[in-house]
């Protein structure tokens, strides 16, 4: 038995898929079933349900799962632990975040922090937010970048930055030009919105009632690419993170519109395990995100805490987001 081994067994339960893990560690399907079978094997016990679809663990197999995924933890600390006695960040961080994150910078971060540590790596994986949560409780994400980050008893949220949430119209619409507006101004209005299952709408809506604001919802989307296509032909305006809407704005193709009196603002957070202490290489990258790496070790100035990160505007990626 081997590291190896135990981790393609921790894919294969978060996975619940032999080719997607098989996939995940460079093998082929059958290598992962023969994985199964010699720890089965080992063990004299079933581990996974293979007639069940998708596969699920048998009692056994989710007790070892537990076990296996303490003990790969623990290695990857000693790891980090052996190598930060040089004074250097190598190893491996796992990022998930939600599709909007990415849209604005995230391959700014990856960059600046592979600059400064040569020899860490970064993967980085865009979900629904709902697959962000279950990376990081799978252990197959070491942090995630969420919007309203909220602790739970197997999570641990951590303010990042609020982004503000401004008015997004098209330039002909009669709110395009205006430096400010109310929300009361909006009651009425044609907008294009968020899918009601998602917590940004949700605070919007709310923020929108104790205006006495009731806005004609004539779209719903689950991602801000979408939104802003549909804003863009004059569908209605609607309420958007100002970072989101960068390049939109330097094209001229969409016109954006301060809220008036309102602090209205789209929180993000980073999340991890909380029984799985960060290894020192995602610690490192987690103090780039937040702007508090020692600016003398470095010749670029660190990052903001809030706020658009400065750089080259990535392109897009036309994937569900919140």
């Amino acid at each position: 038995m081997n590291l190896k081994s135990l981790k393609v067994f921790c894919d294969i339960a978060a996975r619940r898929s032999f080719s997607r893990a098989a996939e995940d560690n460079g093998i082929s399907q059958s290598a992962a079933s023969q994985v199964i079978s010699h720890l089965e094997q080992r063990l004299g016990v079933q581990l996974i349900e293979r007639s069940k679809r998708p596969l699920v663990l048998t009692r056994e197999g989710q007790v070892f799962c537990d076990g296996s995924r303490k003990l790969l933890a623990r290695y990857e600390a000693l790891e980090d632990e052996v190598r930060s006695l040089h004074e250097e960040v190598a190893g491996r961080v796992r990022v998930a975040a939600i599709y909007s994150v990415g849209l604005h910078g995230m391959s700014r971060y990856v960059q600046e922090f592979m600059s400064r540590h040569p020899k860490a790596n970064v993967r980085l994986e865009y979900l629904h937010p709902e697959r962000v949560l279950e990376s990081v409780e799978n252990g197959q994400a070491d942090i995630g970048l969420v919007s309203y980050a909220r602790s739970t008893r197997s999570i641990e949220a951590e303010p990042w930055r609020d982004e503000p949430i401004v008015l997004v119209c098209a330039p002909g619409n009669p709110f395009a030009g205006r430096v400010e507006v109310a929300l009361e101004e909006l009651d009425g209005v044609p907008m294009v919105s968020f899918d009601q299952d998602l917590m940004i709408r949700h605070e919007i809506d709310r923020k929108l009632s104790a205006h006495d604001a009731s806005p004609d919802v004539v779209m719903e989307f689950d991602n801000v690419e979408t939104i802003k296509r549909a804003v863009e032909i004059d569908a209605g305006v609607s309420l958007l993170p100002e970072p989101t809407i960068g390049r939109e704005l330097a094209s001229g193709t969409l016109a954006s519109v301060r809220i008036a009196g309102e602090e209205l603002v789209r929180p993000l957070g980073v999340i991890h395990s909380k029984g799985k202490p960060l290894s020192a290489t995602a610690r490192r990258f987690v103090e780039l995100l937040r702007g508090s790496v020692d600016a003398s070790a470095v010749a670029t100035k660190p990052f903001p805490k809030t706020g658009r990160p400065r750089g080259r505007k990535p392109e897009p990626t036309p994937e569900p987001t919140t």
